[in-house]
């Protein structure tokens, strides 16, 4: 298949300003510019990780409060990983991974089945790290999974630097993205479901 995964989009709404340009199929390449350096630090390991490009500028709500612009920016993050993958024939459809990183371990579980939905386990101990607010990581996700039409599940398993712990999981989470959205040449053609429709 020689089609080019690939997504733009902008959405603007009264709190936040997003724009995104997205290759599923690239060499890590990222640029990232949200008002919040680790959440740009994140996103630049998800790209890293999940071996896609990524350029997006964000401008956000931030006197008010990071809600807005990190909910928003994982809400468009996840429309643009959907268009990407267009009809998702000849993807592997779902993919996992474990992610150690230093003493910190997690796990991450993705399906691109259409139905969205996130779940975690964790119990990071820190209120921020660096300049994101911890409690958000489930309003990123969340949104993710919701405008990707995808299950996301994410785990941490073992960790005592909340920075690590936190890292471990979005270098899983890529990975995980990574191998549900690559492409099985032996199925190019095939839905990967029974049911006939994603």
């Amino acid at each position: 298949m020689t089609t080019s995964r690939r997504a733009a989009l902008r959405r603007t709404t009264r709190e936040t300003d997003i724009r995104v340009r997205l290759a599923l199929d690239g060499a890590g390449r990222a640029s990232v510019r949200t008002g919040i350096r680790f959440l740009d630090h994140m996103l630049e390991t998800v790209a890293r990780h999940g071996g896609l490009d990524l350029d997006l500028a964000a401008t956000g709500d931030l006197d008010v409060d990071q809600h807005h612009t990190v909910e928003d920016v994982g809400l468009v993050l996840g429309e643009a990983v959907r268009r990407a993958l267009g009809s998702k024939r000849g993807i592997l459809r779902a993919g996992y991974w474990v992610m150690p990183m230093d003493e910190a371990l997690a796990v991450a579980a993705l399906d691109f089945s259409g139905r969205p939905a996130f779940r975690r386990r964790w119990r990071i101990g820190a209120r921020r790290v660096g300049d994101l607010q911890v409690e958000l990581l489930d309003d990123f996700f969340g949104a993710f999974a919701q405008a990707a039409g995808a299950a996301v599940h994410l785990r941490v398993l073992e960790g005592r630097s909340s920075h690590h712990e936190v890292e471990a999981v979005f270098k899983a989470f890529a990975r995980a993205l990574r191998v549900a959205a690559a492409r099985d040449p032996r199925l190019k053609r095939v839905l990967p479901s029974t049911k006939g429709v994603l």
